[in-house]
């Protein structure tokens, strides 16, 4: 938003949710505590939904309330995330997938639809290849896990160590700039939420463990072989997003090749947050997919 736009064009996170039913809350699961927004019926079929890295719930804010009127959602911060607890150990994937299964578990998820983005998507795709009995369908954004180049690990770490120890508005609205194309969609209370996680001194002090999957030694250790991709049994739709990256663009055309039951939606104004950017269009899509 800029200071010349009328007062009836602001938008908010709040924008998003101000007629939702929903719960926020923190729950204890494997041993962590979890921060969790949940919407929807609990006799409706399940959605968790994750976030990338450094994230929180709130990405999935223009999401909430168009799958809930048909499922149970819960968006979670992931471990060492968000408002999350952060203990004092690396967030490798298995640590993930652990606090996804015990949140399945809490929410009395038997399977559930899983959607991800970016470090979520990574983590969906492992549930599926490790715990396949647990997933329905998977709806995959900026998906990371099949490749990784130097330059893009470099980059996230040295734009969210910078942030982390200088939390300045500036500092964060650049971290933005790579996730969101356009810059009126970059909301002012969006880099509020993310400046308050990245002030925090538990974030200073774990944002190396946060950060551990942009080192090459334990990225390679966590990559997902293709082989194992070409294992998925979940149907699967990839979006493509026409601005991110070119190392998430390759990533989710190859992923979409060899998931079995795939297909791809295109999403070409859009960059690292696809769902956010355009939450018509894709709400759209991921209501069809998952109705399937």
């Amino acid at each position: 938003m800029t200071t010349t736009e009328e007062p009836g064009s602001y938008r908010s996170i709040w924008t998003y949710l101000r007629e939702l039913e929903f719960t926020q809350g923190y729950v204890e699961v494997d041993g962590v505590r979890t921060r969790y927004a949940e919407a929807g019926p609990r006799d409706a079929p399940p959605v968790l939904m994750l976030h990338g890295t450094g994230g929180h719930w709130e990405t999935f804010a223009p999401t909430l309330q168009a799958l809930s009127e048909h499922f149970h959602c819960v968006a979670i911060d992931m471990v060492g995330n968000g408002f999350s607890e952060k203990p004092d150990h690396d967030y490798e994937i298995d640590v993930y997938v652990r606090q996804v299964q015990a949140v399945m578990g809490h929410f009395g998820m038997d399977r559930a639809h899983l959607i991800g983005m970016s470090l979520g998507a990574w983590v969906c795709a492992a549930t599926a290849v490790h715990h396949p009995h647990r997933v329905r369908r998977m709806i995959l954004m900026s998906p990371a896990g099949l490749i990784a180049t130097a330059s893009n690990m470099a980059r996230i770490r040295r734009e969210r160590t910078a942030a982390v120890n200088d939390p300045s508005w500036e500092s964060i609205r650049k971290v933005f700039e790579h996730l969101i194309a356009d810059e009126d969609n970059r909301l002012p209370d969006l880099i509020a939420l993310r400046q308050a996680i990245y002030q925090r001194a538990d974030t200073r002090d774990t944002i190396d463990h946060l950060l551990v999957l942009q080192d090459p030694e334990a990225r390679d250790r966590n990559l997902i072989p293709e082989r194992d991709w070409a294992g998925i049994q979940a149907p699967t739709m990839v979006v493509a997003s026409g601005k991110d990256h070119g190392e998430y663009q390759s990533t989710a055309r190859t992923v979409s090749r060899l998931i079995p039951e795939s297909e791809v939606f295109e999403m070409p104004e859009v960059r690292h947050w696809p769902h956010f950017e355009d939450p018509e269009s894709f709400n759209r899509a991921a209501l069809t997919f998952l109705r399937k």
